[in-house]
């Protein structure tokens, strides 16, 4: 027997969808030799010939021949595809030969109005057969020597009709004297079908087909199966739940049957057992992308210990418990409620049982919940009828999550990484299990939080790049620039950071563009103003966090300086939507406000990043929390919070006029879009009160002291341009008080100052005047600064300084805001 056997086995979507049958025809032309082809039906044919079946139960024999008719169509015009004219002409004579006997079988259900699974299994054998014989003509046309061969001429099975079981003694037996006449051709073997030992036709249930190809590449010692198929290989997650699911390159023996177990839905079981006995590795492809390397199965599996495999999930589940009041229980609950359910039919999907027995629960099919409530309920009447037990209220729907991975066990802290990601998230764990082999974990959790822990799980464990889906509102200075950097960044971190920041939505006070399936990054802003003219835009941004929670990893990024956005936050975090601001007036309100503003993304488990509102790009509130979490007292804060109004004094410092400075300033992206609303200082008060409140210190806005930086009257103009003008006014005095500040060796500046304080907090923003020795007088330009004077740091501050304001500036730290929620939801390697 050769060892040099292969065996491709082709599915009825690869046979059957219009056009594939050609690619198909060329794979096995260009594929290796000796080679053997298993197929399954044409596309949706065992389909039709089960509802003909049934349809002829039913007493309409003339639907029954519509729906056969179905399944001739098909065939006809697959062969017209690929057969020339004398070879459609004996495909004619072999469909007619192969439906004949059904046509009869049909026409005899009508007339018992009975169809047994014995009769059923005769007819939707057809399907199998009719796909052997048109592939067959087709490879000899092409010059490939190839004979149609009937599984059921070897392929014993027992009489379970619908799932039968394999006799692999005498499936061996019969199978040898085939094998030389195999030789020098490509045989093309039926998947799905066998025969009993008297002969009557069997199926082999679910998957059948691919179990037949691993069948005969165990008889053949065959080195390896492949499957093609219409995806590209096992998907380290569902890709409707996950959009970067991706491929998974290898897979050991027990992984893929631990996935099996799980419900994947691309092999069973028993697909993998023969191909164990023999050694063989499974490799799974694409019809329509052939080049693509697949999912390769074998005894060696994923050569990287360190990654686990993919992400499943179980869906319409039900959870029921069975809870002890007592604490001897003289017989076992765990097996009297297992054997109940396996009488009942029932299947259990996972099993939990308390250390002591004292409570267990079992996760079934959702539509078995009432029969396997009885069934428990009947086996353990005795002790219920007393109070002895009691049968917990049920949950349903369930999901039931799992990890699966080869070297699971042998990494600490697994189980603990994959519940920590799912608690993090908002998501209640109702049970849990993990096997004896560490092969996997489960967890099972209520049935609307499935796409989201399938998404935390599958990022957190790295099984592909991390898509942050991005929100983003305002497009101005800030908004614009954080476009521009994501543009030229993205690939740099998709390389080195696997992580993808991918924008779905942008927006103005006009409204919102979004798509899911993100906006070019370099068209966006245009693409935007486009639709607010024409009026394809949405107005209400809260309607659209049901489909941006539904993203993979979504982010609402607020870079505008609109008031009242708080409401639109608690939304976000109710929709299990992350938050980074660069907006400062959600964390300015009335201290209630603000603390029920950060109570609720505790509550959903939500981020919520700021670090932009006090220093823009400076790492002014992870600094200060870091000093208050590692237990350092804090004795005053001081610090120019504005690069803006710092710019505003180094000009003046040079000799430049003060409404020529602001007009300057503007142009450059430094201010507001209204100059006022940074000359009022009340920009610096909300940074003051911002950082005071990372401090522990409740108070509000009112309880500033602010000195703006112009007199107040100047401030009541509304337009940008009058007031600009207006400052003209105030060049001359302004000037003589920097000159004379300067002649007393000062310097005009801008500063808060925060002091604790036992008796009470004081917050003052306002103009100082401060010594060339003071860290303030060394800013230039629009840098700013933050002192820190601490137990710790108290003859020798501890400063933050750098650039505090502009558009790329600010947007730089929004940007690491948000990579910093990219990496807090992989986790780090």
């Amino acid at each position: 027997m050769s060892e040099g056997w292969q065996v491709y086995k082709f599915g009825g979507s690869s046979l059957g969808t219009s056009g594939r049958l050609p690619k198909v025809l060329e794979l096995i032309v260009a594929g290796p030799r000796p080679l053997a082809v298993v197929v399954s039906a044409l596309g949706d044919s065992t389909d039709w010939l089960i509802l003909a079946a049934r349809s002829a139960e039913s007493g309409n024999i003339s639907q029954a021949r519509r729906e056969l008719g179905q399944v001739k169509e098909l065939a006809t015009a697959t062969a017209r595809s690929v057969l020339n004219s004398q070879g459609q002409k004996g495909f004619k004579h072999d469909l007619d030969e192969i439906l004949t006997p059904v046509e009869r079988l049909l026409s005899g259900i009508e007339l018992t109005r009975e169809c047994s699974p014995r009769t059923l299994d005769s007819i939707i054998s057809v399907g199998e057969r009719i796909s052997i014989a048109v592939l067959s003509r087709a490879l000899q046309e092409r010059d490939v020597p190839s004979i149609p061969v009937d599984a059921r001429d070897f392929v014993v099975t027992d009489g379970a009709h619908g799932a039968a079981t394999v006799d692999k003694a005498e499936t061996t037996k019969r199978f040898t004297p085939l094998l030389d006449g195999w030789k020098g051709s490509v045989p093309v073997v039926t998947g799905f079908i066998g025969r009993t030992r008297d002969g009557h036709t069997t199926t082999l249930g679910r998957n059948g087909s691919d179990y037949t190809a691993t069948l005969v590449a165990g008889l053949l010692k065959a080195s390896a199966v492949t499957v093609w198929t219409d995806v590209l290989g096992v998907m380290t997650a569902d890709p409707a739940l996950v959009k970067e699911a991706s491929p998974v390159d290898r897979l050991s023996y027990d992984e893929a049957l631990e996935l099996a177990y799980f419900g994947t839905r691309m092999f069973h079981p028993r697909t993998i057992i023969p191909l164990r006995e023999c050694g063989a590795a499974l490799v799974i492809r694409s019809t329509t992308q052939p080049d693509a390397p697949g999912t390769r199965i074998d005894a060696t599996g994923n050569p990287d210990p360190n990654r686990p495999t993919c992400v499943t999930s179980l869906e319409r589940l039900a959870l029921i418990g069975v809870q002890s009041r007592r604490t001897g229980i003289s017989k076992p609950l765990g097996g009297r409620i297992l054997a109940a359910l396996g009488e009942a039919g029932v299947r259990v999907w996972l099993t939990t049982e308390s250390t002591l027995g004292q409570s267990f629960s079992v996760v079934i099919p959702e539509v078995d919940e009432a029969r396997a409530k009885q069934s428990i309920s009947e086996a353990l009447a005795p002790e219920i009828q007393t109070g002895d037990l009691r049968i917990e209220p049920v949950l349903s729907p369930v999901s039931m999550v799992s990890l699966v991975g080869e070297n699971m066990g042998k990494r600490p802290n697994v189980a603990g990484k994959f519940l920590n990601a799912i608690g993090e998230a908002g998501i209640s764990v109702r049970a849990v299990a993990q096997g004896a082999s560490a092969r996997s974990i489960s967890c099972v959790i209520d049935a609307d939080q499935t796409a989201t822990a399938v998404r935390i799980v599958h990022g957190v464990f790295n099984l592909s790049h991390t898509v942050i889906s991005m929100l983003l509102l305002g497009k101005g200075v800030v908004g614009g620039s954080l476009i521009k950097q994501i543009d030229q960044q993205n690939k740099a971190l998709d390389r080195e950071h696997d992580v993808q920041v991918r924008l779905v939505g942008i927006g103005s006070s006009g409204g919102v563009l979004f798509d899911s399936m993100g906006l070019s990054t370099d068209k966006a802003v245009e693409l935007q103003k486009t639709a607010l003219e024409e009026g394809r835009v949405e107005k209400d941004v809260i309607s659209l966090l049901d489909e941006l929670s539904r993203q993979p990893n979504p982010v609402l990024v607020d870079c505008s300086a609109a008031p009242g956005m708080d409401r639109l936050y608690r939304a976000a975090f109710s929709h299990s939507v992350n938050v980074v601001s660069a907006n400062k007036q959600p964390l300015a309100l009335p201290q209630g406000e603000r603390d029920e503003l950060l109570n609720q993304a505790r509550k959903h488990f939500r981020a919520y990043h700021y670090e932009t509102t006090v220093g823009a790009a400076l790492p002014v509130i992870e600094t200060l929390k870091n000093l208050v979490r590692t237990g350092d007292h804090v004795i005053t804060i001081e610090g120019a919070f504005s690069g803006t109004l710092g710019y505003l004094c180094d000009q003046l410092a040079q000799g430049k006029a003060l409404s020529a400075a602001v007009r300057t300033a503007r142009e450059l992206g430094y201010t507001e879009s209204h100059p006022r609303d940074d000359l009022s200082g009340l920009d610096v008060a909300r940074k003051a009160v911002i950082l005071a409140r990372e401090l522990g210190l409740r108070l509000d806005l009112t309880d500033v002291e602010l000195k703006p930086f112009v007199p107040e009257q100047f401030l009541k103009e509304d337009d940008p341009e009058k007031f600009m003008q207006s400052l003209t006014k105030l060049d001359a005095e302004v000037a003589q008080r920097v000159a004379s500040s300067k002649a007393q060796g000062k310097l005009p500046r801008y500063l808060a100052r925060i002091t604790p304080g036992a008796a009470g907090a004081k917050v003052t923003v306002g103009p100082v005047d401060v010594e060339s020795s003071h860290p303030a007088a060394a800013l230039r330009g629009a840098e700013a600064f933050v002192a820190f004077h601490t137990d710790r740091y108290r003859e020798y501050p501890m400063v933050v300084r750098g650039a505090g304001a502009g558009g790329a500036v600010t947007a730089a730290g929004v940007l690491a805001d948000i990579l910093r929620l990219a990496q807090n939801i992989r986790g780090r390697r």
